[in-house]
């Protein structure tokens, strides 16, 4: 689904969308859940993108629904792998998530990838801004590019809307309201979520 004339929703993702940037370098923003890496390299093809094009893949958190493909994209593409260094170590398995997404991730099994960065200090990749709004996980972040916010699962949309995510998904609430606060400062036009529609900001943060 095209958002905008270099942004675009992977429909082999829809439900809990990663999105492809194509800038001066291809990124991909996260990696779907779990067994839905095959339909992202075959919706590239159908775009005339060689896996090998996408030179970075940016995680906004350590969820399984985001960090699914990891490991299989990160070997077909040879992308540099980004993360938060809050939650890196879940990624890696060093640290047991918590409640029910802790179940998840016994359910849904993630290969781990060979290499991961820690987003760097500067918080930039290929004119992408690295924003952290912790809440939903220690070390979420969203990412600006020009004009579209990536909200990871800081927020949702619904029937033309943005609203929170649930709490009991939450590792805690208070912070992510306060992140959700810190992002209604950003200036962008187009809310791209992992779960809803991406719309228009216009008056609905």
């Amino acid at each position: 689904m095209k958002v905008t004339d270099d942004v675009y929703a992977l429909d082999a993702t829809k439900g809990n969308y990663a999105y492809l940037i194509i800038g001066k370098e291809i990124v991909l923003v996260d990696t779907g859940r779990p067994g839905q890496g095959k339909g992202i390299l075959k919706e590239l093809e159908s775009m005339n993108i060689n896996p090998q094009d996408i030179k970075h893949i940016l995680l906004t958190h350590h969820d399984v629904d985001h960090i699914g493909n990891i490991a299989l994209l990160e070997k077909e593409t040879g992308a540099k792998i980004w993360a938060s260094k809050e939650d890196i170590p879940y990624i890696r398995g060093e640290k047991n998530r918590e409640g029910i997404k802790r179940l998840v991730s016994i359910i849904m099994r993630v290969k781990k990838p060979e290499n991961i960065n820690s987003y760097p200090e500067n918080q930039k990749i290929c004119n992408i801004r690295i924003i952290p709004t912790p809440g939903h996980t220690p070390g979420h972040v969203c990412l600006i590019y020009k004009d579209v916010l990536f909200a990871g699962d800081l927020i949702r949309t619904s029937n033309g809307q943005v609203g929170p995510m649930m709490s009991f998904m939450n590792w805690n609430t208070d912070l992510s309201s306060k992140s959700i606060k810190k992002v209604d400062n950003l200036s962008f036009k187009w809310v791209c979520p992992a779960h809803g529609e991406p719309i228009e900001r216009n008056d609905k943060w």
